[in-house]
């Protein structure tokens, strides 16, 4: 008999709570109950309890059309500390960034072994570039996650070295020989580049920003279509704009390492 749970899966109350909100997409509205069951191998009842419970705390909404992302996680994560300062010191730099190149701006952040967007400023070309605030992608593939790879602990570097590395296009770099060589070009030029390795079609440049203590916290890309992006043209903008946030951090002797770091 098939199990209603997938294996490995969360056992506590709060992972599957968590399971369940993870299971949103950003193209999502609301969700049956049969969606998210199927989403996160909970069974049916599972979900339709805990549903009803995180209803209670506003984390989701039910409606006649199912279930929906709770505002009140919006509200919570206005909260978090290290990407509203983050973002406060970098947006001066990043309006200007965007008004000299007319491209997209991202601001992101490692966590574990993928990149979190933790600001975007949007170019008023079109197509876009679909990335949002809150998304996360591989470190190893996109220039951002790169640069913020190539000064990484060791351990970090090992682990998604090691793999396994997905070839998400057909010009996704997946040899560990090959990334580590460009993760030293990376840490010797301040520059990280990424030519359709995430997703065809689209090109971007990223350089990182550093902490009052000298560690690298955060990396600013510029991203477009692969058809208007030259990484190597708009590399000297994105690392000047990398440096003033770096400035900015350091007159207000940022230290997110000491004072914001996860506890454990």
């Amino acid at each position: 008999m098939r199990s209603t749970q997938r294996d490995g899966g969360p056992t506590s109350v709060i992972g599957r709570a968590f399971g369940l909100l993870a299971a949103f997409r950003p193209t999502d509205g609301a969700l049956s109950l049969s969606e998210l069951a199927r989403r996160t191998g909970l069974s049916k009842a599972t979900v339709h309890r805990l549903v009803h419970q995180m209803a209670e705390q506003g984390a989701v909404e039910i409606s006649a059309e199912g279930v929906r992302v709770g505002t009140r996680l919006f509200e919570l994560g206005q909260l978090a500390a290290r990407p509203r300062s983050l973002r406060d010191a970098a947006a001066p730099h990043l309006a200007d960034l965007r008004e000299a190149t007319g491209e997209t701006v991202h601001l992101a952040v490692s966590d574990g072994a993928e990149v979190l967007y933790v600001q975007k400023l949007e170019s008023r070309r079109v197509p876009d570039v679909d990335s949002r605030v809150g998304g996360r992608m591989p470190l190893y593939c996109t220039a951002v996650g790169k640069v913020l790879l190539a000064h990484a602990p060791a351990d970090v570097v090992r682990e998604v070295l090691a793999g396994p590395l997905e070839r998400r296009t057909p010009r996704t770099v997946v040899a560990p020989g090959l990334l580590e060589r460009e993760l030293a070009r990376i840490r010797e030029t301040g520059v990280g580049e990424e030519r359709e390795e995430s997703t065809v079609g689209v090109a971007c440049v990223a350089s990182p920003v550093f902490a009052t203590s000298g560690k690298v916290v955060a990396a600013v890309s510029i991203t477009g279509r692969s058809t208007r992006v030259d990484p190597s043209r708009l590399a000297p903008a994105v690392r000047t704009a990398a440096l003033g946030i770096s400035r900015s951090l350091r007159s207000a002797g940022w230290l997110p390492e000491d004072v914001r770091s996860r506890p454990g």
